[in-house]
C-alpha cells in the first residue's frame, strides 16, 4: 500500500483542512486557476511543442498548502503533465519548503500512474526551498532538486546504468516595477565520457535566462484578464521561445 501514499496524505489533508472551516463570508482557503499558453517552457525546456492547458487546484492554510497542477499539450506529443505537491511557508512568508511529485506520462508506453518502483516509474520526487523575497528587496530565489524518481541516471565505470544523478537547479528572479528578470541554471555535473546526459542539461551553467511581464486586459466593469508576455531563451541548447498565455 506504500505506492498509494502520496495520494492518500493528499486526501486527509484536503479533508482536515476543509472540516475546520468557519462558515460566514471569510474567503474560500481553496483556489482554482486554468492558465491557456502557447507553448509549456519550463527551466528552458520545452514540453510539447503545443499549445498548452494549464489547470490547478489549491489550498491554502496558516501556510500551508496542497495543490494538483497540470500542463496538457493541445497537439498530442505523447507526454502530458501531471503533478501534486505539499509545502509550508514560514518566517514572515519569506521562505518555502515544498515536495513536488512530477509525473510525466508518456501514453503512448501505457504507463501505470501508481507504479513508484524507481527503475520505471514516471514520477519524479523533488524537494524545494525558495526564498520569496520582501517587499523592498524582490528578489526571490529557489533550488530544488529531484530525491527520487525518474530521474537522469548516472553510468558506472563498467557501463551499467547507475543510480540518480540527484538533478538540482536553481533559479534566480527579480521583480522590476513593469516586469520580472528571471536567470536558471543546472547545477549537477554530467560525465559525457561515460555517457551520462543531464536532466536539465549536459554542462553546468545557465539553461533558462528571460523576462516575464503581465498586463490585465479590461473585461467588464468589474473583470480584468490576465495577460503574460515571456521572451525565454536557453543558453545551452541555444533556443529562444516567446510564449504568451491568457490566466483565468
Amino acid at each position: 500500500m506504500k505506492k498509494y501514499s502520496f495520494i492518500v496524505l493528499l486526501a486527509i489533508i484536503f479533508s482536515n483542512l476543509y472540516a475546520q472551516e468557519k462558515t460566514g463570508k471569510e474567503e474560500s482557503p481553496i483556489s482554482i486557476s486554468c492558465d491557456l499558453m502557447s507553448r509549456y517552457i519550463w527551466r528552458g525546456s520545452d514540453f510539447g511543442a503545443s499549445p498548452c492547458i494549464q489547470p490547478g487546484i489549491e489550498y491554502r492554510k496558516s501556510g500551508f498548502k496542497a495543490g494538483a497542477w497540470g500542463a496538457y499539450a493541445v497537439k498530442f506529443q505523447g507526454y502530458q503533465e501531471s503533478d501534486l505537491y505539499l509545502g509550508y511557508t514560514f518566517y514572515k512568508e519569506m521562505f518555502t519548503v515544498m515536495i513536488t511529485d512530477y509525473y510525466f506520462q508518456n501514453y503512448l508506453l501505457n504507463q501505470n500512474y501508481f507504479n513508484y518502483k524507481k527503475e520505471t516509474t514516471g514520477h519524479v520526487f523533488e524537494a524545494s526551498l525558495t526564498f520569496n523575497g520582501t517587499e523592498k528587496f524582490p528578489l526571490s530565489a529557489v533550488i530544488a532538486t529531484n530525491v527520487y524518481g525518474a530521474d537522469a541516471k548516472k553510468i558506472n565505470d563498467d557501463g551499467t546504468t547507475g543510480e540518480n544523478q540527484f538533478s538540482t537547479y536553481a533559479e534566480l528572479t527579480y521583480s522590476f516595477k513593469y516586469f520580472d528578470a528571471f536567470m536558471g541554471a543546472n547545477l549537477t555535473h554530467v560525465d559525457l565520457n561515460k555517457g551520462e546526459t543531464g536532466y536539465y542539461g549536459n554542462y553546468l551553467g545557465v539553461v533558462n535566462l528571460g523576462i516575464t511581464a503581465t498586463k490585465k486586459i479590461k473585461i467588464t466593469t468589474d473583470y480584468k484578464l490576465p495577460l503574460t508576455l515571456s521572451v525565454i531563451t536557453n543558453p545551452q541548447a541555444e533556443k529562444i521561445y516567446f510564449v504568451a498565455g491568457f490566466s483565468f
